[in-house]
This record gives structure tokens, C-alpha cells and sequence, in this order.
């Protein structure tokens, strides 16, 4: 009940969330951390049905889906709520907003990268055209519903004590306009009853992620895991000898 544990996911647009090796991750296990990562609805795990069941008027399974998997590692004994930390980014970002905004006792920590928050407004966005496929369009009435339900920006609500929140953006995005991740740090800032820190690192030399410089990848992977070390209460794990 006492491991720090970071569950990540993503669910859009039919990709699969794959085993990989991770240099970071073996550092994070190192610090005595537990990593989980949601197969969620959204995703192409199963098919393209399994897709499909995620999209569009059927988003709100995703954040379903992510917030039982986060519910199973607290109810089989992995972690607790203030130990428990989600992550994700871009299409993940806006399972981590609707997950922090729907869900805000579940989680210690939050980290969204290059985010997309304001459901109502995405599509007016130079990129937004090529979402709408995936998320609807707000002048079908179906699917204007569904995504103001589920709106991160639309759902923060004031009063609220919302966990410590990351959101990260790159000033040159040209996938996600960056001003998605200043307007929701503003308003968790204004509306959160916690003391808890809403933060915002935003990254002139970068984009939507691809294409960035090693060594600014570095610097914001340092940024993130130093984020969920310090909120997590986790310490340095000695290396034992082999």
C-alpha cells in the first residue's frame, strides 16, 4: 500500500500501448516506484473495435476505463491515493484532465503533457480539423454533449482540492496549440482548494514532442520525474551489489 505508483495511458486513435525498455523507468523502479500502464478503451490493443468503443460520443469509456485500472492497483493492495500518481500526454493529456477534474481524490499527482483541454474550442485550432474524427465536432449536437460533459476546462470546479498538477507545453506545437495547457493551469490554479502545486513548464526549443533535441528532452524527463519524486515522498534507493 505504501509503493509510489505511476499508472500512464493514453486511449485515442487506435494506438497501442506496446512493452518498451526505458532508461528513465529502470530509474524510477530503482527509486522503489511501481509502473503500470492502462490498456484502455480508444487504444488498438484489441482491433479496431476497441477503438471505436473510445471515440467520439464514446470518449467518456476512456476516462471509465482509466480510472477503474487506477482503482484495481488501490483496491489489490499496489498503492493508496496519496501515493498514486497518473501520467500521459497530447491525446493523454486529455484523459489526464478529465481524469484529475472527474476523479480528484483518486490521485497524489498528475503530469499532462502537451495536453489538449478546452473540448468546446479544439477544433477551431490550425490542427483541429484532423481531431475531429476522433473527438467530434461541436456543431453536431450528439457529439457538442459528449464533449462538454467531459471538457476538462469546462469541468474544473472551483473549490475543488485538486492534486498536484504538471502540465508541460512546447511553444512551437504545432499538433496542440500550447495555450491549451496555460489556460487549464490558470484555471486548476484559481479554482484548486488544496495547497497542493499546479505548475506549468513550457519549452521555447520545443513542439509536440517529436523532432525535440536530446538534450531538451533531458531537461524536461529531469523536470518530471524530479516533480513525482518530490510529491511522492520518494528517496533514493541504494544500489545493492551483485
Amino acid at each position: 500500500m505504501d509503493n509510489p505508483t505511476l499508472l500512464y495511458g493514453y486511449g485515442g486513435y487506435g494506438i497501442s500501448m506496446t512493452p518498451y525498455f526505458s532508461a528513465m523507468l529502470r530509474l524510477w523502479l530503482d527509486y522503489g516506484g511501481v509502473y503500470a500502464v492502462a490498456n484502455v478503451r480508444g487504444g488498438g490493443e484489441f482491433g479496431e473495435p476497441w477503438h471505436l468503443a473510445g471515440n467520439l460520443t464514446k470518449k467518456q469509456n476512456v476516462f471509465d476505463d482509466f480510472a477503474a485500472s487506477l482503482k484495481m492497483l488501490i483496491d489489490r493492495g499496489y498503492t493508496r491515493p496519496d501515493k498514486a500518481a497518473i501520467m500521459g500526454g497530447s491525446n493523454g493529456g486529455l484523459l489526464m484532465g478529465a481524469t484529475l477534474t472527474q476523479h480528484p481524490q483518486m490521485m497524489h499527482a498528475v503530469v499532462s503533457q502537451v495536453g489538449i483541454y478546452d473540448a468546446l474550442r479544439w477544433e477551431t485550432q490550425p490542427n483541429g480539423e484532423f481531431n475531429v474524427t476522433e473527438f467530434g465536432s461541436v456543431k453536431d449536437p450528439a457529439q457538442f454533449r459528449a464533449l462538454y460533459a467531459y471538457s476538462p476546462l469546462v469541468n474544473v470546479k472551483d473549490g475543488t482540492a485538486y492534486p498536484s498538477v504538471l502540465l508541460t507545453a512546447g511553444d512551437n506545437d504545432g499538433r496542440v496549440a500550447p495555450y491549451e495547457s496555460r489556460k487549464m493551469a490558470a484555471r486548476l490554479q484559481a479554482a484548486s482548494s488544496s495547497s497542493r502545486p499546479i505548475l506549468l513548464r513550457t519549452e521555447a526549443a520545443a513542439g509536440h514532442g517529436i523532432g525535440t533535441a536530446l538534450s531538451t528532452r533531458i531537461e524536461e524527463q529531469a523536470d518530471t520525474y524530479s516533480f513525482l519524486v518530490d510529491q511522492l515522498g520518494m528517496k533514493a534507493v541504494a544500489p545493492q551489489a551483485h
